[in-house]
């Protein structure tokens, strides 16, 4: 898991909320049942969390930041949370009927090493359903980010990058090596909206680009982020609205 990214619990729900909204949709492929023992790794803030719980389902929500868990326990104190690094987790093995993430995997790059943690605390037969960055997402954004930081700062920012982004067929193999059968997997565009104008790209720098802007003061920063949204504006601002290029993977597959 990425330490460098900065995590801001009151930023992430009130300008990039829409992170909870889109995975809503992934709570309905998971369809919860009462009763069910689920783990929602990654959790953030608590939100969908909050959602499966409200199918009588038994979660536990999982992250790495403190910050964003106290944020979590503060909104849901009838709900269980837990600090830990998926890519390393060692729960108790075969517990959690399911395993359910959204917008999480994308920040492991030991893809393989969280993978065999989910699959070993499911209970065979378990589900594991997720949805993260595929391969192309935020190229955009990213490839603007590298430029801007060479041109300012002689910055290789290729090297600060955070994310993984597979492709599907990478994933998909990954998962059937460790044991799993992969039941559905799809990989889709979903150019997605920012709120508040002009500053919607700003906000999603900030929420989620920490990793490339490590050691840069908050004057120069907002300067940079000017630079990237010139470099991206023609593509990516429609309308008076920021839309981000998302390219998302979902993903089910059963512990064999």
């Amino acid at each position: 898991m990425n330490n460098d990214q900065v995590w801001a619990s009151e930023l992430y729900d009130s300008k990039l909320s829409f992170v909870s909204e889109l995975g809503k949709g992934v709570v309905s492929l998971l369809a919860p049942v009462k009763g069910e023992r689920i783990l929602d790794i990654g959790c953030g803030t608590g939100d969908l969390t909050n959602e499966i719980a409200g199918f009588g389902a038994e979660v536990t929500g999982m992250d790495m930041s403190p910050d964003m868990l106290a944020k979590a326990r503060d909104k849901y104190p009838h709900l269980r949370f837990i600090q830990g690094d998926a890519e390393q987790y060692i729960g108790d093995k075969a517990f959690y009927d399911a395993v359910f993430s959204n917008a999480a995997l994308h920040w492991m790059k030991n893809a393989e090493g969280a993978a065999r943690s989910i699959y070993q605390v499911l209970k065979p037969g378990g589900r594991f359903m997720a949805e993260f960055g595929g391969k192309g997402n935020v190229q955009i954004v990213t490839q603007a980010i590298y430029e801007v930081l060479e041109e300012e700062c002689s910055i290789h920012a290729s090297e600060l990058n955070p994310w993984y982004f597979p492709s599907i067929g990478e994933y998909s193999t990954l998962l059937e090596a460790l044991g799993f059968h992969v039941a559905y997997a799809v990989h889709f565009d979903r150019p997605t909206p920012m709120h508040d104008g002009d500053e919607g790209l700003q906000h999603w720098l900030s929420g989620f680009s920490s990793s490339f802007f490590k050691g840069i003061d908050a004057r120069e920063k907002i300067h940079i982020y000017q630079k990237i949204a010139d470099k991206t504006r023609a593509e990516l601002f429609h309308d008076g609205v920021w839309y981000i290029d998302y390219k998302r993977i979902r993903i089910k597959a059963i512990k064999s």
